[in-house]
């Protein structure tokens, strides 16, 4: 194993074979694993035939306890850090505990994974050359000062959505964005049911009213005045046909 104190490991967003041969090595040589819910990421470890201890490490317990996983990497353990799906530290714990290991001299090493808004992102049509990604909007407080705020955006914007949430987030991007904003919708990426559904805003608002939505969520955002060239909605009608 490479002499690395803490290593970030992505993990599959849904199809299990989106691990690299790495990621399992390093699952396997690690001395601990942190895991936002063991529940979730002990099905994966027994899935690879991996037998190795698992701590918890999420948003809830994070601060207290990331001085702890630091003295503890600084003693010589070598620590690799999960998340339930993706990359950590992208809308999921990571970003203290690598700053902090920083801060005390702490070599990190990230390996390359999945991640659900890249695949996202590049189904979506729109372009891919300049964009912001903006994870989960507040839910209450500051959510329509930060939407305000992306009303001139001209990169395409990329937002994580729960998919409970997701027909009043569309109405919401309606409102600042405007109704024929072309956009893409992304759900259960890379499972058995993934749906790309590209459109105007308003479109993807009908669509997704009209039926029970589950699964992760990526809404891809066309920037203003985007000089895109391909018309999303005829795209769509093509695949339906």
């Amino acid at each position: 194993m490479e002499k690395t104190g803490l290593y970030l490991v992505p993990t599959p967003v849904g199809n299990l074979e989106d691990i690299t041969l790495r990621a399992i090595r390093i699952l396997k040589e690690a001395d601990t694993v942190l895991a936002e819910d063991t529940r979730v990421s002990g099905n994966l470890m027994r899935h690879l035939g991996i037998d190795k201890r698992l701590q918890s490490y999420h948003m809830h317990n994070e601060h207290k306890i990331v001085a702890d996983i630091v003295n503890r990497i600084s003693a010589g353990e070598t620590i690799a850090l999960i998340t339930d799906a993706g990359t950590p530290g992208i809308s999921d714990p990571g970003f203290l505990l690598v700053r902090e290991c920083i801060k005390q001299g702490i070599k990190v090493e990230t390996l390359p994974g999945p991640t659900a808004f890249v695949p996202a992102l590049v189904n979506s049509g729109l372009p891919a050359d300049r964009f912001t990604f903006e994870g989960f909007l507040p839910q209450k407080k500051g959510r329509a000062t930060r939407l305000e705020k992306l009303r001139e955006e001209e990169r395409t914007m990329i937002f994580y959505e729960s998919p409970y949430r997701l027909v009043k987030a569309l109405d919401q991007f309606i409102t600042i964005f405007g109704p024929e904003r072309s956009a893409c919708v992304s759900r259960e990426i890379s499972k058995m049911f993934e749906e790309n559904y590209h459109g105007s805003l308003l479109k993807c608002k009908e669509h997704f009213s009209a039926k029970t939505v589950k699964g992760e969520i990526v809404i891809v955002v066309a920037g203003k005045n985007s000089k895109q060239e391909v018309d999303l909605e005829s795209a769509e009608d093509e695949d339906n046909e």
